[in-house]
């Protein structure tokens, strides 16, 4: 399992159940205290607040438990997975491109990374050196062929 993930996440975590509990009750009870709950804008505005955080509660949990049990000794040994490191041929522009694939979580400034739910990281998902995939992308089809594969395992 990808610890370093986990971590932000929980981190993360806990400052939202902190805002929930805490902060947003304080928000809804001031804004109770102006009167008329009926034309209270701010009251409005403080339930809806925590319905969000609720929902983004959940949703987090569920990520946390999914990551958690992530299994990397299960992911395969010979193809793209997460972890894995693939060096393409775009075969329409004729230049080499190297990405590792990760989790949506891991994404950041490094232009190396590639989510395995974008849809070039989950095309390359079970693929083999040498394979050739076409694959579709907001700008139009581009084609690649899988030249190197290092997986989570060989690293």
């Amino acid at each position: 399992m990808p610890k370093h993930v986990l971590v932000k996440l929980e981190a993360e975590y806990k400052v939202l159940k902190h805002a929930l509990l805490e902060e947003i009750p304080k928000e809804i009870g001031q804004a109770a205290s102006q009167g008329d709950l009926s034309e209270n804008a701010e009251y409005e505005q403080a339930l809806s607040k925590r319905d969000m955080f609720q929902a983004k509660l959940v949703a987090m949990e569920k990520r946390i438990s999914e990551i958690a049990s992530l299994d990397v000794g299960r992911l395969p040994r010979d193809k793209a997975a997460y972890g894995s490191r693939v060096t393409l041929l775009d075969l329409d522009a004729d230049k080499e491109v190297t990405y590792k694939l990760v989790l949506p979580e891991e994404l950041d400034t490094n232009t190396e990374y590639l989510s395995i739910s974008s849809p070039i990281g989950s095309a390359l998902v079970g693929l083999k050196e040498g394979d050739e995939v076409k694959i579709r992308i907001p700008a139009g089809t581009r084609r690649f062929e899988v030249l190197t594969l290092v997986t989570i395992h060989q690293q």
